[in-house]
C-alpha cells in the first residue's frame, strides 16, 4: 500500500482523478516495469537505498513521470520485498562500542599532524582490532537497522509487468480514498460479498435498501474518524480491491481536497481495475473467529448460524454476524462491533431499537461501553475476547421472556 506522501490526485472540475497508467498514454511504462522487476530479482544483497536509485535512474530520461510516481513504485516493490532486519538491535550495540572507541581520540583527520595527531585509518584498525572484526564488516553492519541501508534478502515480486502496473493503479486508488470523507457503494448480485469484504475490514457502515435485491451501503471515508485514522485507513484500503473482484456495483466518495473543499471519486466495476486479491476468510475477526471456536456448532440446545439472513425494516437493512436458533423456536442475532467512533456506537444502538421486532445482542468492547452507550439486556460488553457465559446468559434471558409474552 502507498502513503498519502506517495497519493497522485488531480482535481477536475470537482471530481478526484488519481493517477492512472494506461495502455493507451503509458503503453512505453510496460518496458520501464520489466526493467524495474529485474533491478529487485536481480538485487539480492543490494542495500535499499541503491535499489531506489536504481529504478530513479531508469526514469531519467523520462519527462512524464513525477518523483512521486517513482517514489510509489519503489513501495510497492519493497512491499513485495523481505530485507535484512535486526530485531536485536545489534547495530546499535555496535555503534555504542565504536562510537565509545572513538571518542577517545577525538577529532580524527585524514592527515595527522603535531597539532591533530589521529588519523581515521589508524583509529578505525585500532577499533577493528579491540572488537575483533574487519573494518568492512563493521561498516556494513553499523547501521543495519535504518531502513535505506537494509540489505534486501528476497522478492517475491509481480507475475510481470502487467500486473505491477495494475497494482499500481489500484494503490493509487486507495490512497485517493484515504481522504474520503462519505463512501457509499450499491450493489445487487454481489451485495453478501461486498459488505462480507465490508466487515473483514472493520468497516463503520449503514445498509439501506433500494428496490429489490439493491442496495446501498454506506461508509464512514477514512478522514472522517477522529483517532486512529491510519488504521481505519489501512483498513478502507484493504477493502478496496476486495470490492474490484465484485459485480454490478457503483461506487461514490467525497474526497477532501487540499484545499478543504470537496470532489467526487465515481468508480464502478465496469472502470477496468483489476483485483489482486484471494478469498475473504470465514471470519472478520479475531474475536469473531475465537468466540465462534469456544461456542462450536451447538451449545445449551443453541445452534449457531453464520449469517442466517438479512433483515428488512422499511428501507433499513441489518445483516448480523451471527444467529442463534434454540431447539423451541427462538431466534437470536448477534452483531459484534468492531472499529467505532461514539457517533457509529450510538446508530448502531438506534439500529437495536429501530428493529425491536427481532431479538438483537450488541456486543461492544468495554472501554466503548463505559464511555458512549449504556447497558441493558441487548447489549453485552468484553475487553478482548467475548466470553461464552454472558452470550449464553443474555440468549436465556432473550429467550425466558419471549417464551413469557407468548403464554400470556
Amino acid at each position: 500500500m502507498l502513503t498519502s506522501e506517495q497519493s497522485i490526485v488531480e482535481f477536475r472540475s470537482a471530481k478526484a482523478v488519481p493517477d492512472r497508467l494506461t495502455k493507451g498514454t503509458h503503453r512505453h511504462y510496460s518496458g520501464y516495469a520489466d526493467k524495474m522487476l529485474d533491478v529487485y530479482r536481480n538485487g539480492v544483497g543490494t542495500q535499499r537505498r541503491f535499489l531506489h536509485r536504481r529504478i530513479e535512474s531508469i526514469f531519467a530520461d523520462e519527462p512524464d513521470c513525477p518523483i512521486r510516481r517513482i517514489q510509489a513504485f519503489c513501495k510497492l516493490l519493497d512491499d513485495k520485498s523481505l530485507y535484512q532486519s535486526d530485531p536485536q538491535s545489534k547495530a546499535s550495540k555496535l555503534r555504542m562500542k565504536v562510537f565509545s572507541y572513538a571518542a577517545d581520540y577525538h577529532p580524527l583527520v585524514e592527515r595527522p599532524d603535531k597539532l591533530f595527531e589521529h588519523s581515521h585509518r589508524d583509529v578505525k584498525a585500532k577499533i577493528a582490532d579491540k572488537l575483533g572484526l574487519g573494518w568492512n564488516e563493521i561498516q556494513q553492519n553499523l547501521y543495519a537497522d535504518v531502513m535505506e541501508y537494509q540489505k534486501l534478502l528476497s522478492f517475491e515480486g509481480y507475475p510481470d509487468a502487467s500486473a505491477f502496473l495494475s497494482r499500481y493503479n489500484v494503490a493509487q486508488l486507495q490512497a485517493c480514498l484515504y481522504k474520503a470523507q462519505q463512501i457509499s457503494v450499491t450493489a445487487t448480485d454481489d451485495f453478501k460479498t461486498i459488505l462480507r469484504y465490508a466487515k473483514l475490514a472493520h468497516l463503520m457502515h449503514d445498509i439501506i435498501r433500494t428496490g429489490p435485491s439493491r442496495y446501498r451501503i454506506c461508509f464512514s471515508g477514512p478522514a472522517s474518524v477522529l483517532t486512529n485514522t491510519r488504521r481505519y485507513g489501512v483498513n478502507f484500503a484493504k477493502f478496496l480491491p476486495a470490492l474490484l473482484a465484485c459485480k454490478n456495483w457503483q461506487m461514490q466518495a467525497a474526497i477532501t481536497t487540499p484545499w478543504n473543499t470537496k470532489a467526487r471519486l465515481i468508480l464502478s466495476d465496469k472502470d477496468g481495475f483489476s483485483s489482486h486479491l484471494p478469498c475473504p476468510d470465514e471470519f472478520d475477526s479475531t474475536v469473531e473467529q475465537s468466540f465462534a471456536d469456544k461456542f462450536g456448532l451447538q451449545r445449551h440446545r443453541w445452534r449457531l448460524i453464520r449469517e442466517g439472513g438479512i433483515l428488512y425494516q422499511r428501507q433499513r437493512t441489518f445483516v448480523p454476524d451471527f444467529v442463534f436458533r434454540h431447539d423451541d423456536g427462538t431466534e437470536v442475532f448477534l452483531e459484534i462491533v468492531g472499529f467505532w467512533t461514539p457517533e457509529y456506537l450510538a446508530h448502531r444502538r438506534q439500529t437495536v431499537r429501530e428493529f425491536k421486532n427481532h431479538n438483537i445482542i450488541l456486543a461492544v468492547q468495554e472501554k466503548s461501553l463505559k464511555k458512549d452507550i449504556s447497558s441493558d439486556m441487548n447489549v453485552i460488553s468484553y475487553k478482548t475476547a467475548l466470553k461464552l457465559e454472558p452470550v449464553i446468559k443474555a440468549l436465556e434471558s432473550i429467550r425466558t421472556s419471549t417464551t413469557k409474552n407468548i403464554k400470556k
